[in-house]
């Protein structure tokens, strides 16, 4: 089956499964979210467009709590970042850790994408399971333009995790660990 065969029918099956009055068979369904995750981890624009076309909800999570935001951004797909923001995905929902889709894309070094997710309406202070924020992450891997930028978004680079580190102090190379507390 080519690609745009396949496109047309996964089309049809997200547009049928979103009106059916009675939910899908679990294999289809479960079939459809790997589609959907596996397209926004490789950044696959035209499928992406194909299960928002259908009205597939944006904001379906996976067994660890990953949108397809969180995985676009943490592989570095700025193209599916964008498609996926245009059309309604939560830029703060958290996966099960509590890590969003900014902080995914801080670890990874992916500053285009950072930039791009800071200009969304999440709280720049959010945290995650740990008690760490965007800010934090910024400060410990040394990201200086994306830790300028959360301050300027009022991001408190003062407020600290519960092991006492802060952005301003992970940015200065102090690491408080469990066994330096």
């Amino acid at each position: 089956m080519n690609r745009r065969s396949l496109m047309g029918l996964l089309l049809g099956l997200v547009a049928n499964l979103t009106l059916a009055a009675e939910p899908a068979d679990a294999d289809v369904q479960a079939q459809l979210r790997h589609y959907f995750f596996d397209a926004a981890r490789r950044g696959d624009v035209p499928m992406l467009q194909a299960f928002v076309d259908a009205h597939y909800p944006l904001n379906s999570q996976d067994e660890k709590g990953y949108t397809a935001l969180i995985l676009a951004a943490y592989h570095g797909e700025l193209a599916a970042v964008e498609l996926l923001l245009r059309n309604g995905a939560d830029a703060c929902q958290q996966d099960q850790r509590g890590n969003t889709a900014l902080m995914g894309a801080i670890f990874k070094g992916e500053l285009r994408i950072a930039q791009r997710l800071l200009a969304t309406a999440c709280n720049p202070d959010q945290r995650n399971g740990a008690g760490q924020t965007a800010a934090m992450f910024a400060g410990l891997f040394q990201r200086d333009d994306l830790l300028a930028a959360l301050q300027a978004r009022g991001a408190d680079l003062q407020a600290e995790d519960p092991l006492g580190n802060s952005a301003a102090r992970l940015a200065n190379g102090e690491i408080r660990t469990p066994a330096a507390r």
